[in-house]
């Protein structure tokens, strides 16, 4: 079943480590010094990893078939300076937006718009990720 638009998943913490960060650094080929030491901050699309650090059950379930899913787009909004290590982060998602297109080859193809938002301690709203997820229209065409 389809969640509706503003469905919640649960909130989670999201401990930004030291030594993740510099992983993910590593992992992206980068050396920048602002990724190393005691006060690193996250590299753009490090908030990714949260995905990792949510329970299971805790994501916002947007009801797709997992065989016919697609991650169509992926975006980063921050409202201040990024996370440092050594913050530790309130995360949930929300679907922000469902619609659906015809698909080239035929039958409906579904869209979501899942928003995650990362708070502080404080609950102040520090960066959002914006995910598509595209469901394909199942094979023949039919919706």
């Amino acid at each position: 079943m389809d969640a509706p638009m503003g469905s919640r998943g649960t909130e989670y913490e999201m401990v930004v480590e030291r030594g993740k960060i510099r992983e993910f650094a590593t992992a992206m080929q980068s050396r920048h010094e602002a990724y190393e030491g005691p006060d690193a901050v996250v590299p753009p699309t490090f908030l990714t990893s949260s995905a990792l650090w949510a329970p299971e059950g805790a994501r916002v379930d947007v009801g797709f078939d997992r065989k016919r899913l697609l991650h169509g787009e992926q975006e980063y909004v921050f409202h201040g300076p990024p996370p440092r290590a050594g913050q530790v982060l309130k995360v949930v998602d929300r679907i922000e937006d469902r619609y659906e297109k015809p698909g080239k080859r035929g039958g409906q193809m579904r869209f979501a718009v899942v928003v995650t938002e990362y708070r502080t301690e404080d609950g102040t709203l520090v960066a959002e990720g914006r995910s598509t997820l595209i469901e394909t229209a199942p094979k023949g065409g039919a919706a």
